[in-house]
């Protein structure tokens, strides 16, 4: 529908009644936007909202809906017996044909931000990749048991109790820490009482919490080269300074962490399955690192992301459940064992610095939401939980055979690849004459997400791999899936 007057901008004037957005709105903003590049300049009279009712064969309580919020915003104004006019009143910069929008080659405003800010403003943000296949730690979502967690859902929602409708405690609900204890002991052998575990929005907001808790600006903090970007991101954005640790087959290594930076306050790694080269932390190391800690009263972060699922006897023990002087800070989450969406991990602190954690807690966000807490806990406490992930390590194990099987026999000539003991993910090393960067970029075009190694690099380095997610893809959808990867190697091999 065009609205013809004599004005060139009102006679060619439309609205979409198919777009979605009301009428009303569509015609506010389009003679808004008119008034303000000028196209309609001030004192110009509007014509009566009856006749552009009728032009724009439209209801006159459409045209009346956007008249009124042009004359509450002071676009127009309305006189007594003569009609609506563009207001005079408008800064002059907007009256001389201004798009709204910056033109090519504008100068950017200077904003003058934190140099805190300043250190993180460059990270790159990733789109959503929801649905891409073979994304490390994507667990299997159509597998789940949806309809258990519906009905636990639907139980507290039903019937909630007045504590989760009114708020939450800081640290998280009550009935969900207290399972929590119990879970976390049974499967990780992690030593604590409900009042240790804060329950957070993810394992990312843990991270960040215990960085901040001992991280002074420009203070050194030890992490594992490579490693996990979020751990990076969070010691930047406290002002601190990532050191990249050197791990090997047995894990982190101590020695080089105390030539690298000795007056490190925290030590950030993943022992029982290391981000992402797989490697588990030997005995002898965990027992070096926590000796490191105790005398010298420094702190031990334990990211313990996916080690439910191990594939080759019982899942391996905790570094925590090792700690005989409250030096590690453990962290889980729900992501990899339930769905992300859930945005539930957790935290288990000393217990000396619960009071700390819940006040540093406070001042990120205050709680939690209450309900869907009290529904995981049944979940957990009910034995949901448990089943699921016994059911989920033997499909991971049967898929990550498929596709070491499919990997070694279709791309031999480019990788070479072998099965891990746990996780979801495996590390394929790439030839020489194909970077993994390159193969990132065109994998992600055909639909597939997988990670080049070298980036979860800190420094230069030689490593030249693909970190590939088995478990929330189909084994059935592999084959073709291994196919299209063969053929970019191919491609990227003979350019």
């Amino acid at each position: 529908m065009t609205y013809r007057r004599n004005n060139a901008y009102l006679a060619s004037l439309s609205l979409d009644p198919q777009s979605g957005s009301p009428l009303h709105k569509q015609l506010f903003l389009a003679l808004r936007e008119a008034i303000l590049d000028g196209r309609i300049r001030a004192g110009i009279r509007l014509p009566s909202t009856r006749s552009l009712a009728n032009d724009l064969q439209i209801s006159r309580n459409t045209v009346l809906s956007a008249f009124d919020q042009l004359l509450a915003e002071g676009y127009i104004v309305s006189k007594v017996g003569a009609g609506s006019f563009v207001s005079d009143q408008l800064p002059e910069d907007f009256l001389k044909s201004q798009n709204l929008k910056a033109k090519p080659g504008a100068r950017a405003r200077k904003v003058n931000v934190s140099a805190r800010a300043q250190r993180i403003a460059g990270a790159q943000l990733e789109k959503p990749h929801h649905g891409k296949s073979f994304s490390p730690g994507m667990p299997e979502l159509q597998q789940f048991p949806f309809e258990d967690w519906a009905r636990l859902l639907g139980r507290h929602w039903r019937h909630p109790k007045r504590e989760f409708l009114v708020g939450n405690p800081i640290g998280g609900s009550v009935v969900l820490r207290k399972a929590l204890a119990d879970h976390l002991g049974q499967t990780r052998s992690v030593k604590c009482d409900a009042d240790q575990i804060l329950v957070l929005s993810g394992s990312q907001q843990a991270i960040h919490l215990v960085i901040k808790a001992f991280a002074d600006i420009n203070d050194p903090i030890w992490m594992e080269e490579p490693g996990y970007p979020g751990i990076r991101d969070s010691i930047i954005s406290a002002g601190a300074k990532p050191i990249s640790v050197p791990v090997d087959e047995e894990g982190f290594q101590l020695d080089r962490a105390l030539e690298l930076a000795p007056q490190a306050p925290l030590a950030c790694i993943s022992p029982s399955h290391q981000y992402p080269l797989g490697h588990t932390m030997s005995l002898a190391r965990r027992i070096d690192l926590l000796g490191w800690a105790k005398e010298n009263d420094r702190f031990i972060l334990e990211d313990d992301y996916d080690s439910e699922y191990r594939y080759t006897g019982r899942p391996l023990s905790s570094l925590q459940g090792l700690d005989n002087d409250n030096r590690v800070l453990y962290i889980g989450t729900m992501s990899k064992v339930m769905f992300p969406g859930l945005r539930i991990g957790y935290l288990v602190v000393p217990p000396d610095l619960v009071d700390l954690f819940l006040a540093l807690r406070k001042g990120e966000d205050g709680h939690s939401p209450a309900v869907a807490e009290a529904a995981l806990a049944e979940f957990i406490s009910e034995g949901y939980l448990a089943s699921h992930i016994r059911r989920m390590r033997l499909l991971y194990q049967k898929r990550q055979q498929t596709l070491v099987t499919l990997l070694q026999t279709e791309a031999a000539p480019w990788l070479t690849v072998v099965p891990q003991e746990s996780g979801m993910h495996l590390i394929a090393h790439l030839t020489p004459r194909i970077s993994d960067k390159d193969v990132e970029q065109k994998t992600r075009i055909a639909g597939m997400l997988l990670r080049s190694l070298s980036s979860f690099y800190q420094k230069e380095t030689a490593a030249n791999g693909l970190i590939i997610g088995f478990a929330g893809t189909d084994e059935k959808e592999m084959p073709q899936l291994v196919h299209k990867l063969v053929r970019i190697l191919q491609e990227l091999d003979n350019s």
